[in-house]
């Protein structure tokens, strides 16, 4: 043990393939993971898909306004039903038909017709469905079925935190995707400290200084980080023409709000936006990040409504972030490397060294 320095997990956690398909049936399968807005599907037979892991699901809402999770796979040989290679969304204006042998499945899943065989007989079949529950507008889904009210206690006191925000009438202004050469525990800990920002971020920190300052090791993220002087929300020159969310009391008009719900949602609050960034990890050296700006429905239904602003900030800091990232997988990879350490100002990024063990056990 180095004074004043933390171990962070070992090299196999962040390298080893046979690690990551652990993580895949130990966390990614058990945990409730973020996979989208319930926006993208208000209306009965709106869907999306979704992958988590390499398993495809199917968003679909349902004749009674219920938002399922349904695996696309066919109950009868296993075909995926959509092709995940097509739209990503759409509509389904007669459930869902398996183009291999035709059977067909109503909004909720159950099987609705099977070509010359007895229905009644088949009355117990219907698809796999994996646990789907909400919170502001997010929709997380869980692979091995879960009680939505399970969703509760896995986001803790989050929701009370950032009470005053209006996470479910917010909708997308603006959308990025990222390909990274990083695994996703190195982007989460990176996204937990803010000891980097001020080698990483000079534009960031031009509207933050707060980030830093004494390498960011006296931020209060419950509180909120404040802005320079004249500035207050996530943009070039920290303001906009749009207006603070109503309900926000006077500190969170003025700072910055950042929460991470593991293992794959991040969500940093400004008081004009959210930023939402949705981990989809691709094997132990990739992950997919998608990085969603939601603004309030009156600001996007202004003639001059235009969220560049922001998305500039956003992609310049997300592509700085991402490529650091990137050259830390790439040095993970030396010989020399056996793990890494966290210094005292990254404290939060030893929440996923601890969250992490209780789920895998010492890597």
């Amino acid at each position: 043990m180095i004074r004043g320095l933390e171990p962070s997990l070992s090299k196999p956690a962040y390298v080893e393939e046979a690690v990551f398909t652990k993580e895949r049936e130990r966390i990614f399968a058990r945990e409730w993971c973020v996979v989208g807005r319930g926006e993208d599907a208000p209306n009965p037979g709106d869907y999306f898909l979704a992958d988590l892991l390499g398993e495809s699901l199917i968003l679909v809402r349902d004749e009674a306004l219920e938002l399922r999770a349904l695996h696309n796979v066919c109950r009868h040989r296993g075909t995926q039903l959509l092709d995940p290679s097509g739209p990503c969304d759409g509509h389904l204006s007669h459930g869902l038909r398996c183009p291999y042998h035709a059977w067909s499945y109503a909004l909720d899943g159950s099987l609705r017709h099977a070509p010359f065989l007895d229905l009644a007989a088949l009355a117990d079949i219907s698809l796999h469905e994996a646990g789907l529950a909400e919170w502001g507008g997010f929709v997380f889904v869980c692979l091995e079925a879960a009680d939505a009210s399970t969703l509760t206690e896995h986001l803790g006191d989050i929701p009370e935190r950032v009470a005053r925000y209006p996470l479910a009438e917010l909708r997308r202004g603006a959308v990025a995707e990222y390909e990274v050469g990083a695994n996703w525990k190195v982007l989460a800990e990176n996204y937990n400290e803010c000891y980097h920002c001020g080698p990483v971020h000079p534009e960031l920190c031009e509207v933050v200084p707060a980030f830093r300052v004494h390498g960011g090791a006296d931020l209060d993220w419950d509180k909120g980080v404040p802005h320079r002087d004249g500035a207050w929300t996530f943009t070039m020159n920290g303001t906009s023409n749009r207006e603070p969310f109503p309900l926000l009391d006077e500190i969170e008009r003025t700072h910055h709000k950042g929460e991470l719900i593991y293992p794959n949602f991040w969500l940093s609050l400004s008081a004009d936006h959210a930023a939402a960034f949705y981990l989809f990890p691709a094997s132990a050296h990739r992950t997919r990040v998608v990085c969603e700006l939601l603004f309030h429905p009156d600001a996007i239904s202004n003639t001059d409504f235009d969220p560049s602003d922001a998305f500039e900030l956003w992609d310049i800091t997300n592509r700085q972030d991402f490529a650091i990232c990137e050259r830390v997988q790439r040095g993970m990879l030396s010989r020399a490397w056996d793990h890494g350490y966290f210094a005292p100002m990254e404290d939060l990024s030893l929440d996923i060294r601890r969250w992490y063990a209780s789920r895998m056990g010492s890597q």
